[in-house]
């Protein structure tokens, strides 16, 4: 990895939502994400919260991507509906000739959705932003709510990210996964966390800090995993306190 990936320096002017430590495994994830999503091939990044799924795959997009590749980027929520969804869609896309919709000429979309499983469930039980997403990796397409034509949709490729069910988060259905390949993102182990928090600590004291507190960061960095792995263990989400899940961003 050293002799292929540029030796990290993080700025002390990166905003702390920006920061990105690039990591062996975030790497690999990364780059199977571009060979896979060059051919044409969609993605779906799950893990728990705060491993870095949504921070990793924008920054890719934007940065890492072809030059041909144009991100779009959407955000499920509970209250997201497939009305919105395909008036986001279309608005982007334009007409190549009768019937076919695409990007701008010589460009490709990477649409990535996050949050794919938060959509509140109709009557019936499905997921309309996720049912109309299913029906254009069926029929590559779908339909024009006023002239009620088939639009067909060429050059995009959608990547995913969501997290477990649960907490808001539904079950999707397999008619819509058979269509990704799956990337995990598992929980970090603890030299992973203490390497992103000595990148981030080490920066700031450097930068604010009088040297002489250089010497305190592996200590403060020690602390603060002993601290998060002891909550972790014994403040265990109950009935009565079901807000204690605890996640990276809370360190």
């Amino acid at each position: 990895l050293a002799h292929t990936i540029d030796e990290f320096v993080l700025s002390p002017k990166t905003p702390f939502a920006d920061i990105i430590v690039p990591m062996t495994d975030s790497v690999r994830y990364m780059w199977l994400t571009e060979r896979l999503v060059s051919g044409d091939h969609h993605v779906l990044c799950v893990g728990p919260t705060g491993t870095g799924k949504t921070l990793n795959v924008k920054d890719k997009l934007m940065k890492g991507m072809p030059e041909e590749f144009t991100p779009v980027f959407i955000n499920f929520s509970a209250q997201t509906t497939a009305n919105q969804t395909q008036d986001l869609l279309d608005s982007k896309l334009e007409k190549r000739r009768k019937g076919i919709f695409a990007p701008p000429a010589g460009k490709r979309f990477s649409i990535m959705v996050d949050d794919v499983n938060m959509p509140k469930r109709e009557e019936y039980g499905a997921q309309p932003p996720v049912e109309l997403l299913r029906q254009w990796m069926d029929q590559q397409g779908w339909y024009d709510r006023k002239t009620l034509e088939f639009r067909k949709i060429i050059d995009i490729a959608f990547v995913g990210c969501m997290g477990p069910p649960g907490g808001g988060r539904q079950v999707v259905t397999n008619r819509f996964l058979r269509h990704f390949n799956f990337i995990a993102f598992p929980e970090l182990q603890q030299d992973s966390v203490a390497t992103i928090l000595r990148t981030i600590l080490n920066t700031f004291v450097s930068a604010f800090l009088p040297p002489a507190l250089q010497g305190t960061v592996d200590p403060m960095v020690n602390a603060t995993i002993d601290i998060y792995s002891t909550i972790l263990r014994e403040l265990l989400p109950t009935p009565a306190k079901s807000h204690y899940t605890f996640n990276l961003r809370d360190m």
